[in-house]
């Protein structure tokens, strides 16, 4: 057990020969950030209730799950699993984990006594904190946020306070609740701003990035993976792998074609770990060098790809209907006009399916251009920017000087 002084300035001191500093004791904390929850299994619940997983996929998903539960003992997780998820229920195996967490968890209390009784206030958190972890990590949802609050109240230093609200983070993850995770990245911020640490604030930007993919705020999400990418350490959250295909996939429908270029295509950090994916690799460099016949090609495959991943599969369509368009724009900003039939050469479709997405996205004012049916071809009307803007400011001052007639009304100056 650490033996570290009540507050962090004095654990930061020298301790007793054989026991821990506050850094070892954190150190070893964030070893413990890949074992509660454990957030790969959100994937097999995902693939388990998804309409499209074949039986073969959902016997796949059902045993790793199975595997899991039983590896650590984890008896709530499995009860919410048969209630929402349909698993059979094993009446040997329930009791089986019962018993193992009925008696892991004595243990933990009765090292929380001997704390009390015995041993200093750090002492006293390690033990509450090894039942929150414990709590957590076999899927005891409201026991485990309980255990952490109590937890929270023994704590002094900053570092371990967001160690527990990145739990709570990933606790709310593991059980979508998003009222758990948008409260405790609000948390999080508090705390960074009294003093948190380097390593962790690049956690907490790549929490906060999962978290807005999640929403599909998917320029915030950009942003912050492109802050960590060279720096990623969360590997509680995913593997790295992982990590850089979604700041490729975000990148590509976030950022100008000037900043992909720069930030993506030629990030060293990316390119290194992206040759792992090849269709992920081979979409990006098809999209940029204008390659549209292979861009659309690997789109198909993209677009499987996002039916099967947990995190992105809400926003499948969104992000396949989006690329669509980046697609066609990028080409259209190369010419004043383009045959339709040139057009749908590049693409590598029919003339009759380009006519019927370009009417569409016209019509929904998402691409600038028009169609001339009878010559066949497509003109682009480039939008007057500086227009635009002049339009917008005298726009918003007309709303602005409205604003303050009115207030003129109520406030004598």
């Amino acid at each position: 057990t650490a033996n570290m002084a009540d507050t962090e300035a004095e654990g930061k001191g020298k301790g007793k020969p054989g026991e821990m500093t506050v850094e070892q004791s954190e150190e070893a904390e964030k070893e413990q950030l890949m074992v509660t929850p454990k957030l790969s299994l959100v994937q097999q619940m995902f693939m388990l209730k998804r309409e499209g997983s074949s039986e073969t996929e959902k016997e796949e998903a059902t045993n790793n799950l199975i595997e899991a539960i039983k590896a650590k003992n984890m008896t709530p997780f499995y009860l919410y699993l048969q209630a929402n998820y349909g698993i059979k229920k094993d009446n040997a195996l329930e009791k089986k984990m019962k018993e193992a967490n009925d008696e892991e968890l004595k243990r933990l209390e009765a090292a929380i006594e001997d704390a009390a009784e015995n041993l200093g206030g750090s002492e006293i958190r390690e033990a509450h904190l090894a039942k929150a972890d414990y709590l957590c990590m076999i899927g005891d949802k409201d026991a485990a946020i309980k255990a952490y609050e109590e937890t929270t109240e023994k704590t002094v230093s900053i570092g371990q306070k967001l160690d527990i609200v990145f739990s709570l983070i990933r606790l709310g993850m593991f059980y979508s609740d998003n009222k758990l995770v948008t409260t405790n990245l609000e948390q999080a911020d508090v705390l960074m701003e009294a003093g948190g640490d380097w390593d962790r604030r690049n956690r907490l930007k790549v929490y906060r990035g999962v978290y807005s993919t999640s929403i599909r705020k998917f320029h915030d999400a950009t942003t912050t993976f492109l802050d960590t990418v060279s720096t990623f350490t969360s590997y509680e959250l995913m593997e790295y792998r992982r990590f850089v295909e979604l700041t490729v996939l975000l990148s590509m429908i976030s950022l100008p074609r000037v900043e992909l270029g720069k930030k993506v295509v030629d990030g060293p950090e990316i390119q290194e770990k992206l040759h792992e994916s090849p269709t992920v690799k081979g979409y990006l460099d098809a999209f940029y060098k204008c390659d549209y016949s292979g861009f659309f090609k690997f789109l198909a495959d993209i677009d499987e790809m996002l039916m099967k991943d947990c995190l992105l599969a809400p926003h499948r369509r969104f992000y396949i209907r989006e690329m669509r368009i980046h697609g066609y724009n990028q080409l259209l900003q190369s010419y004043r006009s383009v045959t339709l039939e040139s057009m749908a050469k590049s693409f590598g479709v029919s003339t009759e399916f380009i006519d019927k997405e370009l009417s569409h996205f016209i019509a929904a004012k998402r691409l600038n251009c028009k169609i001339d049916k009878v010559a066949g071809i497509v003109s682009t009307n480039r939008p007057d920017m500086k227009n635009a803007q002049y339009q917008d400011t005298i726009k918003k001052g007309d709303l602005l000087l409205n604003q303050i007639q009115k207030l003129s009304q109520v406030v004598n100056i």
